[in-house]
């Protein structure tokens, strides 16, 4: 049985919440063990991150590539085992200072009232 409306916004709250703070152990309360996060990040590269190692490994190769990345209009949506958020992405590489702006869409499903697995979708947002 998938977790409610409300029990997945908790959910995603707390991963992200987490995942802000780069606290795996808090980021584990609200995952699957076996939890597996995909993304294309709109240009090139494509990842599989698979447990806590690879996790914390990928945040801090983004600490160390950024040196900002906020979300901008934010916005979760359920459909029945599976959940959306679609949002705009706004990163400064640390590097250079340029900065780059994408759209992008997370497919969530849930296993035994956790998160199973994060896929995510983002494109350069056409001028």
């Amino acid at each position: 049985m998938s977790p409610s409306t409300d029990e997945r916004d908790q959910l995603l709250k707390g991963f992200a919440r987490a995942l802000f703070k780069g606290d795996i152990e808090a980021l584990y309360q609200v995952v699957t063990p076996d939890f597996v996060w995909s993304f294309h990040d709109g240009l090139a590269v494509t990842k599989s991150l698979a447990g806590p190692d690879a996790i914390r490994k990928h945040l801090d190769e983004q600490k160390a590539l950024f040196a900002a990345q906020r979300f901008h209009d934010v916005v979760y949506h359920h459909a029945g085992d599976i959940s959306f958020m679609t949002f705009r992405l706004s990163e400064t590489f640390r590097a250079t200072g340029e900065g780059r702006e994408q759209q992008g869409i997370e497919r969530y499903s849930f296993r035994d009232g956790r998160l199973a697995a994060k896929d995510v979708y983002r494109k350069p947002v056409s001028g």
